[in-house]
Order: C-alpha cells, then structure tokens, then sequence
C-alpha cells in the first residue's frame, strides 16, 4: 500500500517536474539577440528522440519548451511589414479591433486587415489625426495608411514598445491619411461581440458619472480599460503598493467565481437539484469567463480562468487537486497558446503572489482567524514581491500591507460586485444601473481620501537603482526561508539572503570621469550628464498629450534606474516642445537645483536663470561652460539654443541644441578657440540648416551622435549633413537606430556604447 501511495505521489508530483523545465526553456530563447535557423531545430528535434529513447523526461520537457519558443517565435517573427512596403502610401480594408483610445490629437487602434494590394501584416496599430467621424470596435474601414515596421524607443529602462507590439502580435505600426478620404464600409456590431459590449460599458460610464474623476478607476474595475486613469492616480496607487487592484485580477475573479458557486449551490440545494455542486461549478466557470473577458483576457485573469476552471472542474468529478499542481497546469496551459507571456512583468508577479500564499499556509497547523489570515497574506505578498517589483520598477512599497489590508475588502467585497450589478442593470434598468454608479464613485472617493493619507507617510515607498538579475533568485531563496513553516530553524537566516538587494549601490563615474547618456527619445532632445557625485539634464524631450511626455515616460525611469533622486543642474536649451516637453513633469517629481535656459518665461514658475555666454562652474575635477548665446538674441530661437562645453582630462563634449547655422558662424567667429570636441552633440537633430564646414573643421570631433526619431517626418538627419561627415571623415551614430547612446570618458579615452546594440533581442 505504502508503495502504491509513493507511486501516485510522484505522479502528482510529476507535473511540476516537468512543467518547471518546459517554463525554463521558453525563458531561454527570451534571452537570444536572433533565433536559431531550421537546422537548429532539426537538430533539437534529434535530441528529444534521443532523450525520449533515456526516458528523460524533464530534459525533454526543457527541449520541447526551447522548440515551442522558437518556433512560436519565428511564425511571428514573419508577419511583419516586409521593407520595400514601410513608407510607401497603402489602400487596405479591415476591421477595428479591440477598444480605441482618444487623446487630444489623435484616436489610436488595433485594425485587423481583411484586404492589402499587398502583402503586409494581418494585425496593424494605427493612428488617426484629428479624425472627423468616431471611431468604435467592429466597424469595418477601407483606409489609405502610411506604414512603419514595429520601432520603439530603445533606453534599457521603461516600457519596451517594440516587445509590447511583438507580445500583441502587431507587425507594423502607422497613420491613417486624410487624402483620399477614410470610407467607413459597416458599422453593424452586436452586444455579442464582447469588444463592443465592453465599449458599449465604457461609454455609459463616462455618460453616467459625466466629470467624476473616478471613471478611469471604474472602467479598469469593470472592463480593465486603464487608459483613463490619471498620473496623479497613478503616482498614489504605486506608492501605496496597491496598482494590481486597478486591473480585473485573478483575486477579482476568483471573489466572483466563489460568490457563484456559493449562490447557486444555495439555490440548488433549495430546489433540490441533484448534484448541487456540480451545477454551480459550471456557473462559477461561466460567469469567470465572462469577467475575464470584460478584461480582455489578460495574462492574470488567464492565469486565474485557468486555476478556477481546474478547481471546478474537479469539484465536479470529485477530485482532489494539490495547488501547486493547479498552478503548475495553468503555468504550462498559458504557455502553450502564448509562449510570450514570460517577457510580461504580470506573468511573473500574478504566478509567484499566488504560489507565495499558498507556500505560507500550506502545512500550518492551527486554525487561523479571518483577520490573521488576511493580514499574513498582505505581508507575505509584499515581501515576497519586492524583489520582482524592484527588478521590474525599481519601486516598492513599505506600506502596501496596511494599504491592501484597506483597499481588497473595500474594492473586492464591495465595488468589484457593485460593478458586475451595474453592467447587468444598465441593459435592464438604466437607472437603477447609474445610482449603483453613483454609489461606487461615493466609495471610491473614501477610499482615495484613505490612500492619499497613506500615500503621504514619510518613506512610504522607495525608489532604488536597477538591480541585477543575479540578485533576484538569492532574495527568493531568502524569502521562502523567512516565510517557511515556524519548525525551520533560524529562518532569520533569510535576511541575509537580502543583503545584496540592501547593499547594492550603482556603478558611478570616478573623480574626474564623464558619463554621458544621450536618450532615445524619438525626434527630439534628452541628455543626462554624471559625474562622481552630481547629474546635470540637457533637455527632456518632448510632451505628446496631457498623459504622456517623455519626461514620465524616460527621464525619470533612467535616473531612477541610476539611483539618481536629485538632478543638480537642468538645462533646457530652448523652448521647442521637442525639448522642453517632458521638463515640468521632471521639475515636479524630482528634487532639481539651479534651472538655465533660453527662455525664462516659460519656466518662470521654477525660477529659471537665462543661459549666456561666460557662465560656467566646476564638479568633480570637471570644467562645464556656456558658451552660446552671446549678449544679442537672434531672431530665430533655434540659434538662441544654450550650447554647454564639458571638459575633462580624458575628453570632452559639446551640446548644441538646435543652433543653426547663424549660430554656428556666431561661435566661429567669437569662442573658436573653445570648440575643439571629441564628441559632437548633432545640431539640430542633423538638419540641412546645421553642420556648416567651417563649425564641423573647428569643432574637429571624433565621433557625431545623432538625437533623431526613427523615420521621422523632417528626414532627420539629412543626406547632406551625412556628406559632410563622411567628407571630414568624422565617425557618427544615431539614437534612431542605435537607441540610447553611452559615452564613458575615463582612463583617458571616451567609449561609446549603443544600447540597442549591447541589450537588443531577437524582436528588435
């Protein structure tokens, strides 16, 4: 008997055995700069047969997860737009998919193409400017579109926007023309399609509750539509560690399952049903499919469809299932329609928060109150989580226990189910259906006020430098011994395993080096200068809308990823969005000192000093100097551009702005002898108006970095300037194919690196 119990031991077992190499094998392929050719897996092929022939089974899972991502990948990987196409003017017809998003300027949305005079992608994101009809899911459209391959911004730190796309499975991006003009073909769509249903919601909401400043939060309650919450909202909830309740998570769903299957076994067994429990398990799946799919099916609500629907199921049949076996079949389930899922930061922290509660009750004795339980797995979650957060945002916060022990009841107890009986009434009784809105709003609203106050406690949350993923697995081994049954001896012994995330300290430049990063902003202007013990920020880039601008969107995410909290110095050279955008989101989130520019007037608020000529200071053995604009003003504000000179022992480098070519006679007749560089900052992102001869000769770099967009609408840089490059033998890169660009100006010489080079997958 004893026998037969081990043997079915192992075979429950067995699922984790295997499923946890097959995990391990699709990460691997995550790592490749390219993916391996059709020999490679004719020869992975060859050794699952060989493995298969050992009985080998957790290496032929390993090997099978390496084929599956590889080949999952390389299929995708063809469905891009082929090169002779990107730029050209297409005719297309198709349907609008999935929910559009309006800003100020444009309306944005994913179009699954039905009809190409050529061969392009099947799944396109495109941007509408200024569109004069409303765009809504299921409509079909024919649509002259101008197409680019999947390109983003590329800075090691922020959303990578090329991986998104490869995830979503969008193989080009672009814009719709307004010549010839867009003819809508069909606007027909039903309830039934479930992206109408969930815009049909989104719009009675906003209807309904008219200027709350709550609709962002209800929508993402109730159909995971995010894109509405502020960044005020945002900045709260990371701070109080509660974002993953603005999602419809696996504990929204799972809370709604359990309530249905309570419900209806209560009704069953009222009515005398036969099989009670097997009646409401059905139900329970039904309605989670139905939430998870007013979420668009995301990775958590996958992860937690898939574990509820095992659990009922063997309700149903009268099984008894293991968790981590539960777990270990949603893991595997997931991976085999979407092998993907392993870049999403979601993935990771939905799989470990659940697998973290049950490791921490799981062979407890005693029975623990509601209240204890509760508060056990707040804590547990938030330390468990930490080193993923930190990895992934190099955020985490300390009050996410007491804030979530606030916020899960309120939002999961009460507005999550008042948000389903809302979406039921507003197709059956409208106006029963706005007082249970009116009513959500209420208590949201106390529940900001709750938040907002914790938000505000000295050191609720903190900011760290990137951390290396080395560290990662040693604070897990640490947290599973902390949090392991209370017979382990010494667990204390797990905070040890915590020292290399405490005592990390970021790499920073040595008395009288540089560092020099110039950010992949797209067409635009973004620079971060380091010394030993002080940052200096030329220019912010540029502001898109009222949400996005690429100081939230890239300066912040790298100075927090340098663990950098104060910028000593800002420059903004002049007062051109694509400069100046992002500089009042920096301004009002980061500690920042003396503020110089060309144009006071617009930073007058923050106190700002006008650039000039002559002005200049020193750090760390490093001289910095001004040296444009002079007394006069040109006429033109690009010229006006404050034009910075460092200069150390091993190098030095001139920042330019957006001078042109009146400016730049200006500085060769009256600071020739000050600027001799060894790398250039391109003038004006490389137009035709800048690089004169006489500059380039006196300048005399070595190397031209480039801060231009990818494709961007003033061919930036032009074919010219590029001539002149070449005739002066003078070596350049820019930020559009190169992403960010690092100069390190140590040991007497200067290094460039590329990140997108250096850190680049097989997507890019």
């Amino acid at each position: 008997m004893r026998t037969l119990n081990q043997s079915k031991s192992r075979g429950k077992a067995c699922l984790v055995s295997t499923v946890f190499p097959f995990v391990i094998g699709i990460i691997t392929v995550q790592q490749l700069s390219s993916l391996p050719g059709s020999r490679w897996i004719v020869f992975l092929c060859l050794i699952v047969v060989f493995l298969a022939l050992l009985r080998s089974w957790r290496l032929i899972f390993f090997v099978i997860g390496l084929l599956w991502a590889i080949t999952f990948s390389s299929v995708r990987l063809t469905d891009r737009l082929p090169e002779q196409s990107q730029g050209q003017l297409l005719s297309i017809e198709g349907k609008v998919i999935g929910l559009p998003r309006y800003d100020e300027r444009r309306v944005r949305f994913d179009f699954l193409v039905t009809s190409s005079p050529s061969k392009i992608p099947g799944k396109l994101r495109l941007s509408w400017f200024f569109p004069k009809q409303k765009i809504t899911t299921g409509q079909t459209w024919r649509l002259t579109v101008k197409l680019k391959k999947p390109h983003g911004r590329f800075n090691g730190v922020g959303m990578d926007y090329e991986r998104w796309l490869f995830m979503q499975n969008i193989g080009a991006t672009g814009y719709i023309k307004s010549k010839p003009e867009p003819e809508l073909l069909t606007q027909h769509s039903s309830i039934f399609n479930i992206d109408f249903l969930r815009q049909v919601i989104a719009t009675n909401i906003t209807d309904l509750l008219e200027s709350s400043a709550n609709i962002g939060l209800i929508k993402a309650l109730t159909i995971g539509d995010r894109s509405d919450i502020n960044s005020k909202q945002w900045d709260i909830f990371r701070k109080t560690g509660t974002v993953h309740l603005l999602a419809i998570s696996g504990l929204h769903i799972g809370l709604i399952a359990g309530l249905v299957y309570f419900l209806v076994t209560k009704i069953a067994l009222k009515f005398q049903a036969s099989s009670p429990q097997a009646i409401a398990a059905i139900f329970a799946i039904i309605v989670a499919i139905f939430y998870a799919a007013l979420a668009g099916f995301s990775l958590p609500t996958q992860r937690a469809l898939v574990m509820i629907t095992v659990a009922m199921l063997a309700i149903n049949r009268q099984r008894h299932i293991k968790a981590m076996n539960t777990i270990a079949l949603a893991l595997f389930i997931i991976l085999i329609f979407d092998p993907l899922a392993v870049l999403s930061a979601g993935f990771w922290l939905s799989f470990l928060a659940v697998s973290l509660i049950i490791y921490s009750v799981s062979g407890r004795l005693g029975n623990m109150g509601y209240w204890y339980s509760a508060i056990k797995i707040h804590w547990v979650t938030a330390i468990g989580l930490s080193p993923l957060l930190l990895f992934f945002f190099q955020q985490v916060s300390f009050i996410a226990p007491l804030a979530n022990l606030v916020a899960v009841p309120v939002i999961s107890f009460l507005i999550v189910p008042l948000c389903l009986i809302a979406v039921v009434m507003l197709f059956l009784l409208p106006t029963f259906s706005q007082l249970i809105y009116q009513l959500i709003n209420s208590l949201l609203q106390v529940l900001w006020h709750s938040l907002s106050f914790l938000a505000e406690i000295p050191f609720a949350s903190v900011n760290t430098a990137s951390i290396p993923i080395y560290i990662i697995p040693l604070t897990l081994i640490g947290v599973l011994v902390l949090l392991a049954p209370k017979g382990l001896p010494a667990r204390w012994l797990g905070l040890v395993l915590f020292l290399p995330l405490v005592l990390f300290e970021p790499n920073h430049p040595k008395q009288g080096e540089v560092r020099m990063t110039l950010l992949d902003v797209g067409q635009g202007l973004a620079t971060v200068v380091e010394t030993r013990q002080h940052t200096l920020v030329f220019d912010t880039g540029a502001k898109y809308s009222e949400k996005y601008n690429m100081g939230d969107a890239v300066v912040i995410p790298f100075l927090q990823s340098k663990g950098i909290n104060k910028v000593d110095k800002l420059i903004i050279s002049h007062g051109d969005n694509d400069h100046i955008g992002g500089a009042f989101s920096l301004l009002e989130k980061v500690t920042t000192g003396e503020v110089l520019t060309s144009v006071p007037g617009l930073l007058q608020k923050y106190q700002s000093i006008t650039c000039k000529w002559g002005q200049s200071w020193q750090w760390d053995a490093v001289d910095f100097e001004m040296l444009s604009p002079g007394k006069g003003f040109f006429g033109n504000e690009n010229n006006n551009s404050c034009v910075l000179k460092i200069s150390s022992k091993h190098g030095s480098i001139l920042l330019t702005g957006d001078i042109e070519e009146q400016a730049e006679n200006w500085l060769v007749n009256n600071r020739a002898e000050l600027l001799n560089s060894d790398i250039l900052i391109a003038p004006h992102h490389g137009s035709k108006t800048s690089s004169s001869i006489m500059f380039l000769k006196l300048v005399s770099p070595q190397s031209i970095i480039i801060p231009a967009g990818y494709r961007n609408r003033f061919s930036f840089p032009h074919e010219s300037v590029i001539k002149r490059y070449g005739a002066l033998n003078i070596n350049w890169m820019d930020t559009a194919n190169k992403g960010a660009i690092v100069v390190n100006m140590k040991n007497d010489v200067f290094l460039l690196n590329s990140l997108r080079d250096q850190y680049s997958k097989y997507w890019n």
